[in-house]
């Protein structure tokens, strides 16, 4: 019996041809139906095969498909001829995942449903940039998937490839992806970017604050099964690597492309509002590349298309590819062919650029400014509602003065797009959307993100237009608007701040900042105060602390020396995962400590000690005890000895929580700084006698207390 074409949900089926994106589809399909070889399928009569390969014929058949070609429409060509024939549109602005990079930890505002782009319009949209040149469509979210209507979507978006649409594909998280693959595949799907950042289920959970693993497990297996039976669907998984969190999994993501064909894609972390980036949590492209190297040395570039995203590398005698985000330390902008629609209908045409305009409200204009479903669509531009437009230059006919309008809008925004992105020095300290509202989690940045659209917020006095401006939202100038129609997309933001400078004539109302000479965390009239530290030099400061959990029973330490998991999971992991988080939490669990140090790296280790001779034993160690050391270092203007306290008690306490079902004797004590660099003290060792005239370059007059 014949192998199955493709597949449904229910059972495996032969398909249509007309669901067979390409050749090799279309020639197994004829294989498969009529028992012929690939080359019976695909070859002409006898008689015409010397007519149509002469050279004679495919000259001419050359120059006339040069002759019929279309230029390639100038609304989506820029000022560098940076032709944009890869469209991006996320289709919800919710996620069923809270990643620490990409959700700040309050949340963000979600958009009313009124305010998203339906499927109508989306659809709309997208047909309108196909006409115009665009063969590849990616959608993104939040999560897509969670999106109800995504099928449908997704049909009628993959309809699009009788007018030129080449790849339809999805950004996922994998959570629910695996349950919907099929019917995607049916739709026309061609390839899948799934994000995930590590490979221990537990680590899964700390990082994502949800749990989930096992079904992005599922998603890939069933799409490597699936590209087995002939879907062909791209599969590339996406990891954010940051320093100290999942660094050290670069090698066994590298390794699942031993035998596996599919592409992993290591992204250097990048800034967005609430992710808390600094400097020294990303973990280059050099130096990932080193950690690969050396392991594997016969490492190598291959090459790739001008307007690929990552640097792609194979190591010999692998199915799968290593490939390279670079935005941060190597951009490719000067290839970009990248456009962007924000779930609400905004366009982008740069991550890095500062405006946005709106498509949404143009859409909208002639149903008064409401949504528009399928039926009104029809209505409105007809059953094909663009489906067929031809592609349009500059000096075409328009068909209707609403595409007239809205290619001139998008036109004027991609002219205005500039040659590259700002630098990593200036994206570090600028301000954007969070991740959740832009797109998936290629290439976030942070830019003074103002949601220039043609839908301010206006106060209650005052009437909204009843027509959006002619004039693209992007080419206002901020002065122009009046605060209150200006959007901050930071969940923080209530606009510009005010200047922290004396305006002459003001008298000083301030309170004082002074220190005490001896507790510098008092006033000299001895009330609590922050210290202020902006006097003190910058400088590479370290701090290393200590914690001990004693077992009160041997029961702890026979589970944890075999290997075996507790109740709870790996408690070396979640433990040390904690430790990490923790400190970077200190600011916020310490009432005097000071946020935002700029901490460049944190160490954790969480070692089982056994019990000792009976000669030697203490009594509290007796059953054994686990042994927790942080390591915590900044550039900054102060130390990190609360960082490294905050650590290894949190790591403690995390070895309570997990062991406690069999332990509920545990003690924790011993918590102490043992070792301390940086400030008025130099390098400090708990024990050893300490010169505090000590003339550090980073010192400081914080009253270090030795012990």
């Amino acid at each position: 019996m014949a192998a199955p074409l493709f597949f449904s949900r229910a059972t495996f089926r032969p398909q249509p041809l007309a669901w067979c994106w390409t050749g090799t589809y279309m020639a197994a399909s004829k294989i498969r139906r009529h028992g012929t070889s690939a080359r019976d399928a695909t070859t002409p009569p006898a008689a015409a095969v010397k007519h149509k390969y002469s050279p004679h014929a495919t000259q001419s058949a050359r120059l006339a498909s040069l002759k019929s070609a279309k230029q390639f429409s100038e609304f989506l060509t820029d000022n560098f001829n940076r032709q944009h024939d890869y469209l991006r549109i996320s289709v919800t602005e919710r996620c069923n995942l809270r990643c620490l990079y990409c959700m700040p930890e309050e949340g963000v505002a979600l958009s009313p449903p009124a305010h998203l782009l339906t499927t109508a319009e989306i659809v709309y949209l997208s047909s309108m940039f196909v006409s115009q040149g665009v063969t590849k469509i990616r959608l993104t979210g939040g999560e897509p998937t969670i999106r109800k209507d995504i099928i449908p979507m997704m049909q009628e978006i993959g309809g699009l490839r009788r007018y030129g649409l080449r790849e339809l594909c999805i950004t996922s998280n994998g959570i629910s992806l695996y349950r919907k693959l099929d019917s995607m595949a049916e739709a026309g799907l061609t390839g899948v970017n799934l994000s995930l950042d590590t490979l221990d289920p537990f680590q899964f959970q700390i990082m994502t604050r949800r749990k989930g693993f096992e079904a992005v497990m599922k998603s890939i297996d069933r799409i490597l099964e699936m590209n087995k039976l002939g879907a062909g669907i791209k599969l590339k998984i996406n990891c954010v690597i940051m320093r100290g969190l999942n660094d050290k999994e670069i090698i066994p993501f590298v390794e699942i492309g031993r035998e596996k064909s599919l592409e992993v894609r290591f992204i250097e972390y990048m800034p967005f509002d609430g992710n808390k980036w600094s400097q020294g949590k990303m973990f280059s492209y050099q130096e990932m590349l080193a950690v690969i190297r050396e392991k594997y040395p016969t490492l190598e570039r291959v090459p790739g298309h001008k307007n690929d995203t990552s640097k792609i590398y194979h190591i010999p005698g692998f199915e799968g590819r290593v490939g390279f985000i670079t935005s941060m330390t190597d951009n490719f902008c000067g290839t970009c062919n990248r456009l962007r629609i924000t779930s609400d209908g905004n366009l982008k045409v740069c991550l890095f650029g500062n405006a946005e305009v709106s498509l949404r409200d143009l859409i909208r204009k002639p149903n008064n400014g409401q949504p528009i479903n399928h039926e009104a669509m029809d209505m409105l531009y007809g059953s094909d509602f663009g489906q067929m437009t031809p592609r349009m230059d500059g000096n075409s006919k328009f068909s209707n003065d609403m595409q007239r309008e809205l290619l001139e809008v998008i036109g004027a925004a991609v002219k205005r797009k500039k040659a590259k992105h700002a630098g990593m020095g200036e994206l570090e300290n600028m301000k954007n959307r969070p991740m959740i509202l832009i797109d998936e989690r290629e290439r976030p940045v942070r830019d003074m993100k103002i949601y220039l659209t043609k839908r301010f917020r206006y106060p209650a006095t005052s009437p909204i237009p009843s027509s959006p401006t002619r004039i693209p939202a992007f080419l206002v100038s901020l002065e122009a608007l009046p605060s209150s129609r200006i959007r901050f997309h930071s969940t923080n933001s209530r606009g510009p701040k005010r200047s922290q400078g004396m305006m002459e004539g003001q008298s000083m109302v301030s309170l004082p900042s002074t220190s005490d000479a001896d507790l510098p965390h008092l006033t000299p009239s001895r009330t609590v105060h922050m210290t202020q530290i902006d006097e003190k030099p910058i400088a590479k400061r370290l701090a290393t602390a200590i914690c001990i959990v004693s077992f009160s029973n041997l029961t702890p330490y026979k589970l944890l020396s075999s290997g075996d998991l507790v109740k709870k999971g790996d408690v070396f992991s979640v433990a040390r995962i904690a430790g990490i988080m923790a400190a970077k939490m200190t600011a916020d669990i310490v009432p005097l400590c000071h946020p935002g140090i700029g901490i460049t790296g944190v160490e954790v280790e969480v070692k089982l000690l056994p019990p000792p001779a009976p000669s030697e034993a203490e009594q509290r160690f007796a059953c054994g005890s686990m042994h927790i050391t942080s390591t915590v270092t900044c550039l900054g203007r102060t130390g990190v000895e609360m960082e490294a306290l905050t650590a290894t008690v949190a790591a403690a306490l995390t070895v309570y929580d997990m062991c406690k079902a069999v332990d509920k004797g545990m003690v924790i004590g011993e918590a102490k700084v043992i070792e301390k660099i940086g400030g008025r003290s130099g390098h400090w060792l708990h024990g050893q006698k300490h010169n505090s005239n000590n003339p550090d370059p980073g010192s400081d007059n914080t009253g270090d207390v030795e012990n």
